[in-house]
């Protein structure tokens, strides 16, 4: 049954999206030049890798981690409702604020270049918040430097342990790793996209469904959103290949707002009983 919802909830999901971005295709011309939250003008086609996020982007590792604490301790301090975090890499870290779902918290512990063995080193940042809601995207920089699947994917089941532990009654989200640009990409690292075949993302992806459905976990598929037909990634969705544009993260966010009113729908159904399992008690 968890595994047929799952199958059910990414499959509408791809449905409502498309049909969301459909009408708002005439939008998307507003959406050529936007300010981040450092207050720099950038256009949609800009690399990625020129994106200015103020004195962040020139931090250390270990300086990075300290505003994460930081910011993570605030958000602690305060108890915000309906706070939701984002944990990842630079896909997560830059996620233009404006474009996640409203009225919601949404504390981002995204850190540029991350791995997924990094990433469970520093899960304990955020311990001491209460979020409703935690995304999990991890695994490209993994795959760039050559790491093989089993150590990505025990990697991830220990994420998904100490998350489930830590934060009993948060829903743990794991989301697909997204394909690469393969020939058509820019990014100066493309040798090392182009030694990692999209078919292997979309194996690894299988194997973190099925992990996903072995922990109690929800699983986000975003690959379909994504992928051209030959499984890249959508040349108008990306900045370099790697990184995403404006309109990729617009795809994204419109995945994230779906996804969250078709959990609470399933969640508080009419009769008051809970279709789909929850972490709590697990």
């Amino acid at each position: 049954m968890w595994a047929f919802l799952s199958l059910f909830i990414n499959g509408v999901l791809i449905v409502a999206v498309i049909l969301l971005l459909y009408r708002q295709q005439k939008m998307a011309a507003s959406f050529r030049d936007f300010t981040t939250p450092a207050g720099t003008n950038l256009s949609i086609n800009s690399p990625t890798s020129q994106l200015q996020l103020g004195k962040r982007h020139q931090l250390s590792y270990q300086e990075w981690l300290n505003v994460l604490k930081k910011e993570a301790d605030i958000i602690a301090q305060k108890r915000p409702q309906d706070l939701n975090i984002l944990v990842g890499d630079s896909l997560s870290l830059w996620f233009p604020t404006e474009l996640l779902p409203v009225n919601q918290t949404w504390l981002n512990q995204g850190i540029s270049g991350e791995s997924s063995s990094g990433l469970l080193k520093r899960l304990n940042l955020f311990d001491k918040t209460q979020p409703e809601s935690i995304f999990v995207m991890i695994g490209i920089n993994d795959l760039i430097r050559g790491a093989n699947d089993g150590k990505i994917l025990e990697n991830y089941q220990q994420i998904l342990r100490y998350l489930r532990k830590t934060h009993p009654n948060s829903q743990i989200n794991i989301q697909s790793i997204l394909p690469h640009g393969g020939e058509g990409a820019t990014w100066e690292g493309k040798d090392k996209l182009l030694a990692i075949a999209n078919s292997r993302i979309q194996k690894i992806n299988q194997q973190l469904e099925a992990i996903a459905l072995q922990e109690k976990v929800r699983y986000l598929d975003l690959y379909p959103l994504f992928a051209t037909k030959e499984g890249n990634l959508r040349p108008d969705l990306t900045t370099d290949g790697l990184h995403l544009s404006r309109q990729g993260y617009l795809v994204w966010s419109s995945a994230l707002q779906i996804y969250q009113e078709m959990a609470i729908t399933e969640e508080n159904p009419q009769d008051g009983q809970q279709k789909i399992p929850s972490n709590q008690g697990q």
